[in-house]
């Protein structure tokens, strides 16, 4: 599959859901692997474009890319934004309490991580390197 080159703005959600989705299609994965592919990109990307770029008065591209292999699919998202490891972010605490007691942010990403089956971060070369692995089904 081809790059994926977008500009940091929400618009880009869009097309960046597309691409996971056909890339998802055609690494054969089941409905809901696919769905959860799909959420944590685009939960990763939009915490990029927000917090990388607009708050910090950056402008930017998104760049994704597919490769699949006959154990995986995985989805690389690059970004020249501000540095941030989104693994490094405490688990969320006390998730049995009401929303209204519970710390603002961090949810969406802690679950988006746990839906995929890896996930990768490195800051090389002025880059952030996102990347979400999903096994595929095995073929029989």
């Amino acid at each position: 599959m081809q790059a994926l080159t977008v500009p940091a703005n929400l618009d880009a959600l869009e097309p960046i859901g597309q691409y996971v989705l056909e890339a998802a299609t055609q690494a054969g994965l089941e409905r809901k692997a696919a769905y959860r592919l799909r959420l944590a990109v685009d939960e990763v990307v939009t915490n990029i474009i927000v917090h990388g770029y607009n708050e910090t008065g950056l402008e930017g591209d998104v760049v994704m890319r597919a490769d699949l292999n006959a154990d995986a699919l995985t989805i690389i998202v690059e970004d020249t934004a501000q540095p941030f490891d989104p693994r490094v972010r405490p688990d969320p605490a006390n998730l049995d309490r009401p929303l209204e007691e519970r710390d603002i942010g961090g949810l969406g990403v802690f679950l988006a991580i746990k839906g995929v089956d890896g996930f990768d971060y490195e800051y090389a070369d002025g880059y952030n390197r996102n990347s979400f692995v999903m096994h595929r089904p095995a073929q029989g």
